[in-house]
Protein backbone atom coordinates (compact mmCIF):
# COMPACT_ATOMS: atom_id res chain seq x y z
CA UNK A 1 0.00 0.00 0.00
CA UNK A 2 0.59 3.26 -0.85
CA UNK A 3 0.40 6.58 1.48
CA UNK A 4 0.60 9.62 -0.98
CA UNK A 5 1.16 12.47 2.00
CA UNK A 6 0.82 16.30 0.65
CA UNK A 7 3.80 18.00 0.85
CA UNK A 8 4.65 21.60 -0.17
CA UNK A 9 7.06 22.62 -2.73
CA UNK A 10 10.16 25.42 -0.60
CA UNK A 11 12.58 25.56 -3.04
CA UNK A 12 13.06 24.72 -7.00
CA UNK A 13 16.80 24.08 -8.93
CA UNK A 14 16.16 23.04 -12.31
CA UNK A 15 13.88 19.81 -12.68
CA UNK A 16 14.49 19.09 -8.55
CA UNK A 17 12.58 20.60 -6.18
CA UNK A 18 12.44 20.50 -2.04
CA UNK A 19 9.28 19.61 -0.41
CA UNK A 20 8.36 19.86 3.24
CA UNK A 21 6.24 18.01 5.48
CA UNK A 22 6.08 19.16 9.04
CA UNK A 23 9.45 20.49 9.04
CA UNK A 24 10.78 17.28 7.20
CA UNK A 25 12.24 18.01 3.90
CA UNK A 26 13.45 16.21 0.84
CA UNK A 27 14.62 16.46 -2.67
CA UNK A 28 12.28 15.04 -5.15
CA UNK A 29 11.84 15.33 -9.14
CA UNK A 30 9.43 17.76 -10.65
CA UNK A 31 10.27 17.03 -14.30
CA UNK A 32 6.48 15.38 -14.45
CA UNK A 33 4.33 18.43 -13.32
CA UNK A 34 3.42 21.25 -15.17
CA UNK A 35 5.25 24.35 -14.43
CA UNK A 36 5.40 23.57 -10.89
CA UNK A 37 6.00 26.71 -8.30
CA UNK A 38 7.34 27.35 -5.09
CA UNK A 39 4.33 27.60 -2.61
CA UNK A 40 2.36 24.70 -3.96
CA UNK A 41 1.18 21.24 -2.68
CA UNK A 42 1.89 17.87 -4.88
CA UNK A 43 1.63 14.64 -3.85
CA UNK A 44 4.73 12.43 -3.82
CA UNK A 45 5.49 8.88 -5.37
CA UNK A 46 9.14 7.65 -5.31
CA UNK A 47 10.89 10.18 -5.35
CA UNK A 48 8.36 11.73 -8.00
CA UNK A 49 6.01 14.70 -7.46
CA UNK A 50 3.31 13.01 -9.55
CA UNK A 51 0.49 16.07 -9.13
CA UNK A 52 -0.18 19.28 -7.63
CA UNK A 53 -2.74 19.11 -5.11
CA UNK A 54 -5.17 22.26 -3.84
CA UNK A 55 -3.83 23.91 -0.65
CA UNK A 56 -7.83 23.11 1.01
CA UNK A 57 -6.99 19.68 0.27
CA UNK A 58 -3.80 19.59 1.27
CA UNK A 59 -4.30 21.12 4.73
CA UNK A 60 -7.13 18.88 5.29
CA UNK A 61 -5.79 15.37 3.93
CA UNK A 62 -2.58 16.79 6.64
CA UNK A 63 -5.24 17.05 9.47
CA UNK A 64 -6.62 14.02 9.15
CA UNK A 65 -3.20 11.79 9.10
CA UNK A 66 -2.12 13.95 12.48
CA UNK A 67 -5.52 13.19 13.93
CA UNK A 68 -5.22 9.44 12.90
CA UNK A 69 -1.96 9.30 14.55
CA UNK A 70 -2.48 10.98 17.39
CA UNK A 71 -5.69 7.61 17.56
CA UNK A 72 -2.87 5.29 16.87
CA UNK A 73 -0.94 6.87 19.53
CA UNK A 74 -3.86 6.40 22.14
CA UNK A 75 -4.34 2.64 21.58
Amino acid sequence: MCLAIPSRIVSIKDDMGTIDVDGVKREVSLLLLEDPKVGEYVIVHAGFAINKIDETAAQESLRILREVLILAEES
